[in-house]
Order: C-alpha cells, then sequence, then structure tokens
C-alpha cells in the first residue's frame, strides 16, 4: 500500500522536473503585430457556454470586421468540448479539440462543466486546468472595478501549479487516508510575479500585494513568497506589501482599506476564491472576464460556470453574455487592438451600468443574449 503510493508519487515528481525544463527553454511572448493573420478560436464549451461565448465572438466580429475582410484575422468555431464528448473520449480535452485550439493564436473560451466526486460521472480532469497546462497558460488575469468606491484592481493568479495542477492525480492509500499535491517552481511564480510588476509599471498601478499562506504553509507558500519578493526587487518605484489569504478575503469587505489595494499576486486556489469575491462586490460573478496568458498562447472566458440547469429548463437563450463580453475586452487588449477594446469597454459600462435600458435575468422576464448583443453594438455605433 505505501509502496504504491511512494512510486505514484515518484511519477508525479518526474513529471513536474520535466516541466521545469520546459519553463526554462521557453522563447518568450508571441508578437501579435507581427503576424500575417490573427487566429481567434471560439470554443463553446458546455452548458450555456456555446450561447454566451458565440454572442461575445458576434461582436468581436462587428468590432473586427474589416479585418476580417481584408484577412487580417479568422475566426474558427471549434466544438467538441462538451462534458458528453468529453466524458466519451474519457479526456478533459479530446484529441481532434486540442489540435484544434493548437492551430489558433487566442482563445474565446465559454464555461464548462467539471465532474465531481459523488455526481456519479467519471473522474475527469477539469477542462480549464487541463488547457492551461496544455497550453501553458501560466496567468490567470482578472480585473474588478468598482468606481464609486475608488476600487480598481487587478488580480495575477498563478494558473499552472499550486493545488490544481494535480488536483485529479491525488491518491488514496486506504479507505482512511488520502493525499492530494500543491506543486510550486521558482519558474512558476517568478514569471507570474514579474507579468504583475510589468502591468504594474506599464499601467502607472502603484503598488502590488503578494498575497500567500506563508507562515502556515512553510514550503510551497514560502518558496512562492521568497520568488515574488526577489522579482519585487527589481521594482523599486513600486509599492510591495504582503498578505495572508484570510485577512486579505476580509479586507476586500472593508471599504475603507480595499481602495488602497491595486495589483494582487496569488497562488492558483487563493486567486480562484478571492477573485470571485472580488467579483460579487462589482456586481456578480457574470459580470466579470477573466485572460489566461502564456507566451505563446492566450485563453479568455467568464469566470462563472456553465449553468446546467438553465439549460435544462429551456433558459439558456436568456443567459447573460456580459462576462464574455468583459473577457472580448481583454482579447481586444491583449492582441494590440487596444482602440476597439477602450470602445467595447465604454459601451459595456453604459449597457451594464449606466443607461441599463435592457437587463439580463437569465429568465424571460429580462432580455435574451442575443438582444443584449444588438444593444452592445448598437451603443458602439453611437460611440464611433
Amino acid at each position: 500500500m505505501t509502496e504504491k503510493a511512494v512510486e505514484h508519487f515518484r511519477k508525479l515528481i518526474e513529471e513536474q522536473l520535466a516541466r521545469v525544463e520546459r519553463m526554462k527553454s521557453d522563447s518568450g511572448f508571441v508578437d501579435y503585430a507581427a503576424l500575417d493573420k490573427l487566429v481567434i478560436g471560439v470554443c463553446g464549451g458546455d452548458g450555456i457556454g456555446p450561447v454566451i461565448s458565440r454572442e461575445a465572438a458576434r461582436v468581436l466580429e462587428y468590432l473586427l470586421a474589416d479585418e476580417v475582410a481584408a484577412g487580417k484575422v479568422e475566426f474558427r468555431y471549434i466544438e467538441g468540448l462538451t462534458i458528453e464528448n468529453r466524458i466519451a473520449c474519457g479526456k478533459p480535452i479530446p484529441d481532434d479539440v486540442m489540435a484544434r485550439l493548437k492551430e489558433c493564436h487566442v482563445i474565446l473560451k465559454g464555461p464548462t462543466t467539471t465532474p465531481q466526486a459523488g455526481d456519479g460521472m467519471p473522474n475527469i480532469e477539469s477542462a480549464n486546468v487541463a488547457m492551461r497546462k496544455a497550453l501553458d497558460l501560466f496567468a490567470n488575469v482578472r480585473p474588478v472595478k468598482i468606481p464609486e468606491q475608488g476600487v480598481d484592481w487587478t488580480f495575477f493568479r498563478e494558473n499552472t501549479e499550486g493545488s490544481y495542477v494535480l488536483g485529479s492525480k491525488g491518491v488514496n492509500v486506504s479507505e482512511d487516508l488520502a493525499f492530494d499535491f500543491t506543486v510550486t517552481t521558482k519558474q512558476g511564480s517568478t514569471r507570474i510575479a514579474r507579468l504583475a510588476y510589468e502591468f504594474a509599471r506599464a499601467n502607472g498601478k502603484p503598488r502590488v500585494s503578494l498575497i500567500q499562506k506563508a507562515n502556515v504553509i512553510k514550503t510551497t507558500d514560502g518558496n512562492f513568497l521568497r520568488d515574488c519578493r526577489a522579482v519585487a526587487a527589481e521594482y523599486p518605484e513600486i509599492i510591495t506589501d504582503e498578505w495572508y489569504i484570510d485577512i486579505t478575503t476580509a479586507k476586500l469587505l472593508d471599504e475603507k482599506r480595499r481602495r488602497d489595494f491595486s495589483v494582487f499576486v496569488l497562488p492558483n486556489l487563493y486567486g480562484d476564491i478571492v477573485t470571485d469575491e472580488a467579483a460579487e462586490l462589482q456586481g456578480g460573478v457574470g459580470t466579470a472576464g477573466s485572460a489566461n496568458i502564456g507566451t505563446r498562447y492566450a485563453m479568455f472566458e467568464a469566470i462563472h460556470g456553465s449553468a446546467p440547469r438553465m439549460v435544462a429548463e429551456g433558459r439558456d437563450i436568456y443567459a447573460d453574455p456580459c462576462s464574455m463580453l468583459r473577457a472580448a475586452v481583454m482579447l481586444l487588449n491583449h492582441v494590440g487592438r487596444n482602440g476597439k477594446a477602450a470602445l467595447l469597454e465604454r459601451a459595456l459600462d453604459i449597457c451594464m451600468i449606466e443607461e441599463k435600458r435592457l437587463t439580463i435575468t437569465g429568465r424571460s422576464d429580462g432580455a435574451t443574449c442575443s438582444a443584449f448583443g444588438d444593444y452592445v453594438m448598437e451603443t458602439v455605433e453611437k460611440l464611433k
């Protein structure tokens, strides 16, 4: 029994050491301006994912229509990431789907369902986690703004390590004893910290907060903090402070203190939890988009789940596309279409916060997903 668990752990160590070597050989970020053609993949996922991702893609196609017509931008629609297909293939991402994803430069992805213990489905790894690992999307970037409260936060969550990277590879030693694993590498911690500090420097952000629990999780969180401190030393003009994850969650609710935060750097699990809390303060998880950034690929998505109940009840046409539209703003910024990103972001502020001529409720008493998309595009036209 013990020997089997030790052998399992040995294989995991070998896998992670190989991943470290791949990180060391990384050649740097793609220059989108140098591409002859930008390929945008649209992968609907399951549940409400196909509805909201297609609506966000429709808005993107409208904004990029001139470049599509000139052959500078191509949209590719990728099917096959449904939970049913993933279970049938026995993989978090079927091989043919992964091959098509790798043909794209950036991906707009709808939510996907992840099986959990006790729900009767096979123990298939999260499609999100699998995609982040396969495409090395090491940075999960989530902005949150509440202007009337002076809140302007950007979260840089490490995306390929921590408690999630081996989430499906824990070991049951016996019916009484189980282990899961947390992974931290110097390379992983350094590159997420550097991306955050570069963002802070480029955007005039005054402070970067390092979030961890190094007083208790002394090895992995301790190493994460040590490596982030080393990067922070290269940016002396930026204030660096350190917060434990538990008190961070409390201080985000403190209206006096939370306006002091600016940029956050967090390990994977903590970042997942805190960004959902932050999005709820902004107006709910349906209001926030998310970027998953790597050097070769990037993926943009909503931060909420696939809402299978809405589909079962026939309410998917009323799904809220705002989170996906916010993700589309991030996609445009990432590929250097900053003017169009600013135009869409301003239109969303008007449609979601200021004017609110249409309201999404998720039911027939609210607007449909496509009607809200039309509203956003009409607003963009007025802003031009």
